[in-house]
Parts: structure tokens; C-alpha cells; sequence
């Protein structure tokens, strides 16, 4: 067992522009635009040791189709993007991600060859800099539009800044992300060999997996619209509905999204944007 963390979030969208705007209304910084090799193009929101990738498929897009011992990102995304808009992958850290596919393989999640990519970023001053990824992929053919992977970093020190970390809300990190499935249990295994760690049973039907300082939740539609209050989830398969943030004055935050006109519930102690304003996945916001 290992102490994976969530390294970032993919949401897709169709606009990628308008869904910019709307995370800098909820508070965020949100970075410019930039574009992969096979034309799937993202805004990145950075946290301090995890992300919320922003991601849409650009105008003259060569997307390579998924193959046997290849899983295609762009695929997975165009794909989710021809059903709906949302919270489409999850995604963890990796060390050393050709070790992480090895492993995959050897326990059946997923026998897909390591993908390696670079691309241009900015660093705050606008200048250009270098980032470099590899990625290890999973798969469940019982939830075939929920994607997962790890992802390991080459030039973190070019990534990483705590200048694209300052944000209007105060926001400190990802809190927890919430997969809504018809039968939680029967993606334990999957879910166990995927993450690298024992699940607890908060009840007798969800399932919670320990990710650093985060949590991953997989509920019931039931348990998930409870908790969340408004979700937009598969009736019979698996689907990614919500995730938390954490921010430093959660009634700051009630303020800042009153000002901005953003709908939202109080529930407990957290701030809760309705997945339907929020490009198909619920937000929640909640004290540090």
C-alpha cells in the first residue's frame, strides 16, 4: 500500500473561455490558456500541491483513437464531451509512472503503455518555460466514462508556482472528490488497486479512500445528492459529481459568491454550487 495523493482534477467543458470566467467568479486564479500536441487545450486553477484542469478540444484537434495497449487522453475526453459537460478523471501522483503502469497491469487495472508528452507554459511573468508529463493509465470496464491515472512530473520546479497559488477566495486545496456509482462495493477492488490504499465504510453502502489530505468518496446517487445537493450523475454506471476546496473563511466565501451572483446552498459548514451552474459537477467549499 502507498500514500498516493490527488495531483489534479480534469473537467471538461465546451468553453473553455466562459468556464475560465467562471472559476474566477467563484474566486479562483485561473491560468492561461494552453494547448497539448493532439489539440486538447486546458486553463489550469493551482493549488498548493493539486489542480483543477480546465480542458476542452481545440478547433483542428488530431485526436488519436484509444488502441489495445494505448489509452488515448484526447479520446477519453472527446468522447465525454459528445455525452456531457463535468468532472471527467481523476487523477493521482506518480514518482515513477512506467513503475505505476507495470503495476496496473501486473494487478489487471490496466495494461496500457506509459504516455510521455511536453508542452509550452508560462511562468508568472509571461515568459515561456517547459513541462513535461508521464502518464499511467487504469480502466474499469464498469465505469467507462470515469477516467483514472497518475500522472509524474519532469520539471516540477517549472510547474509549480506559489504565484499561480494566490487566490480571491483563499482557497488552500482539494478537499475530497465524490464518484456516485449504483453499487459502491463493486468497485472496491478496482478502486483499492488504483489508489494503493484500504478503504473505510463510512456506511453500510459508500466506500472513502484516505488520499494524503484529501478524501475520495464513492456513494450511492442516493448518499452522493444528499450530501451534495445537486448532482448530475449516470443512473446506471459510475460518474465523477462533485468535489470540495478548502478556503480559509467560508464566510468570506458566502460573501464573494453572493457579490458574484453564483447560486449555492449552506449545508453544515459548507458552501455547495449546484452542478448546474457549475459545468456539470457540484462544488463545495469548505473551512480549512
Amino acid at each position: 500500500m502507498m500514500n498516493r495523493r490527488i495531483d489534479h482534477l480534469v473537467v471538461a467543458v465546451h468553453d473553455l473561455d466562459r468556464a475560465g470566467s467562471f472559476y474566477q467568479r467563484l474566486g479562483f486564479q485561473v491560468g492561461a490558456r494552453n494547448r497539448h500536441p493532439w489539440g486538447t487545450e486546458n486553463r489550469i486553477v493551482q493549488l498548493a500541491q493539486s489542480f483543477i484542469e480546465l480542458i476542452t478540444v481545440g478547433e483542428g484537434a488530431a485526436i488519436a483513437p484509444h488502441q489495445e495497449r494505448s489509452f488515448s487522453f484526447g479520446a477519453f475526453v472527446q468522447n465525454y464531451l459528445s455525452r456531457r459537460e463535468g468532472l471527467a478523471m481523476l487523477v493521482l501522483d506518480s514518482q515513477d509512472a512506467e513503475a505505476d503502469a507495470a503495476l496496473f497491469a501486473d494487478k489487471g487495472i490496466g495494461s496500457f503503455e506509459p504516455f510521455r508528452f511536453e508542452r509550452s507554459g508560462r511562468r508568472p511573468d509571461g515568459s515561456e518555460t517547459k513541462v513535461a508529463f508521464t502518464l499511467a493509465f487504469a480502466s474499469s470496464e464498469g465505469a467507462p466514462h470515469a477516467g483514472f491515472f497518475v500522472c509524474q512530473q519532469h520539471y516540477p520546479e517549472n510547474f509549480w508556482n506559489p504565484e499561480f497559488q494566490r487566490h480571491d477566495n483563499k482557497a488552500t486545496g482539494i478537499s475530497a472528490v465524490a464518484l456516485a456509482a449504483p453499487n459502491p462495493e463493486g468497485y472496491r477492488a478496482f478502486l483499492t488497486a488504483f489508489t494503493g490504499t484500504e478503504p473505510t465504510s463510512p456506511d453500510r453502502d459508500d466506500l472513502s479512500f484516505r488520499l494524503g489530505e484529501s478524501h475520495f468518496d464513492v456513494l450511492t446517487q442516493d448518499d452522493a445528492a444528499e450530501i451534495y445537493a445537486s448532482i448530475e450523475a449516470e443512473l446506471d454506471q459510475p460518474s465523477f459529481v462533485a468535489f470540495g476546496v478548502r478556503v480559509e473563511n467560508i464566510g468570506r466565501q458566502a460573501t464573494w459568491l453572493d457579490a458574484a451572483e453564483i447560486p449555492y446552498q449552506h449545508i453544515g459548514s459548507r458552501l455547495i454550487v449546484p452542478a448546474s451552474a457549475a459545468f456539470g459537477v457540484a462544488i463545495a467549499f469548505e473551512p480549512t
